[in-house]
């Protein structure tokens, strides 16, 4: 059963939603299983806790 975590900004969940659908899809035909084995969790970060080339994105 695969598991997905996806770390990013705060999206809308429209966004959220087409992503889910299109991971799915992708996972379910490569892994050859059914969507429904498929978990994927979205963490919504605020800018202000990301931190790239040492400085904070927020």
């Amino acid at each position: 059963m695969p598991f997905v975590r996806i770390s990013m900004f705060p999206r809308p969940p429209e966004v959220k939603k087409a992503l889910a659908k299109e991971l799915t899809d992708v996972i379910s035909k490569h892994c050859q299983i059914t969507p429904d084995h498929t978990w994927i969790i979205f963490e919504d970060v605020p800018k202000d806790h990301w931190s790239m080339g040492g400085e904070l994105k927020g």
